[in-house]
């Protein structure tokens, strides 16, 4: 007597990931329709990526780590989709016109699934099982392209996203468009640069003044701070200049990185030599060894103040440690950060060069 009669038809188009649709549906009740917690695609999930459900709430998008999830969540209000995802593919399913309720829960077998519950009669479905290529699912004008997820600093992701594709559209080869937008991207700061790097130069240069003040007034800090201050007016030195210019660009750095974590444009895509997947790892190593060398000569090149000397020793492993961590980065980002250090190791030399020749000129 609780029976329900279910009549579903498919719509494929060609060789699109999408498939329409239609469901009548004979019952007294409503009922869920789940997208499974498999969907074929394997070997996908990557460095910090998420992979588990999805669901979009008007434009907000909210991922669920299948480890936290407890008990079963509702979500009705301002529903657009569910879905579950990877790093580059993903498997939405679309109410079309009919506002639905959707769940998100662990199975009784462990796996957390997501389904929506739709009323009985005539649904239409969208269903989207293939790579989050964000011109393809904008085009399905469903927000299905909200499942890119551009991080925290969307704001500027988004437009760097878009000049890499531009870039590539010229010049057909991702390595290369990398390495033009990581140009790009330091051109604005190269003014902000210089002044921070001539100021950390002047800043080590006062060093010996700076250890007299601080051995003179060590009892009295209050003053040591006065004649620190009063030294900084003297010798026109701002003891934050070099650090500013880093601050103001962490921001674009975040959100060039999460561009390059997360295209699927570099899946598959070569640059040159044995970087043949600029998605992948280096499978030598070359990049991320050669990336380490030059954060060491930048770090040689750069100038620094006489601060905690155990946090110097630990400064110095760093070119190490960050060589160490690369190993498993995808090729495409360990390409932008080496570029962007050897950007550095050209600059500083220029500075180095300036300010020395300006000291000589003084003296």
């Amino acid at each position: 007597e609780r029976g329900i009669l279910i009549e579903r038809t498919f719509h494929f188009t060609g060789n699109d990931y999408r498939v329409d649709i239609t469901e009548r549906v004979t019952g007294p009740n409503n009922y869920w329709v789940t997208l499974g917690s498999k969907f074929g695609i394997t070997g996908t999930k990557g460095y910090r990526s998420h992979t588990g459900p999805v669901i979009l709430k008007d434009a907000d998008r909210k991922e669920f780590k299948p480890r936290k999830v407890k008990k079963p969540a509702i979500f009705s209000e301002g529903l657009r989709w569910v879905a579950q995802e990877d790093k580059y593919f993903f498997a939405g399913l679309v109410p079309l016109e009919v506002k639905a309720t959707a769940k998100v829960w662990r199975a009784p077998y462990g796996e957390v699934l997501t389904a929506i519950n739709l009323p009985s009669g005539e649904n239409k479905l969208l269903l989207y099982a293939g790579p989050k290529e964000h011109d393809r699912l904008k085009k399905y004008g469903v927000g299905l392209e909200h499942i890119i997820d551009f991080g925290f600093f969307s704001i500027l992701a988004r437009p760097l996203f878009w000049i890499l594709k531009w870039l590539y559209g010229f010049i057909g080869n991702y390595g290369w468009a990398i390495i033009i937008l990581t140009i790009i991207v330091r051109i604005p700061f190269i003014p902000l640069m210089n002044k921070g790097q001539k100021s950390m130069k002047k800043l080590q240069a006062l060093q010996p003044k700076m250890n007299e003040i601080r051995q003179k007034y060590k009892k009295d800090p209050q003053k040591m701070q006065k004649e620190m201050m009063e030294l900084y007016k003297k010798y026109k030195v701002n003891p934050m200049g070099g650090c500013l210019p880093m601050l103001i660009q962490i921001p674009v750095f975040f959100a060039l990185y999460k561009v390059l974590l997360i295209a699927i444009e570099l899946r598959g895509a070569p640059f040159m030599l044995w970087i043949q997947d600029l998605s992948e790892k280096d499978p030598y190593y070359i990049l991320p060894i050669v990336m380490g060398i030059t954060m060491f000569i930048q770090q040689k090149m750069t100038p620094t103040s006489a601060g905690n000397p155990q946090q110097q020793k630990v400064m110095q492993f760093m070119p190490l440690i960050f060589t160490f961590l690369f190993l498993s980065f995808p090729s495409g980002l360990v390409l932008y950060w080496l570029v962007s250090n050897l950007l550095s190791i050209i600059q500083q030399y220029y500075v180095n060069k300036k300010l020395k020749k300006e000291v000589a000129e003084q003296a």
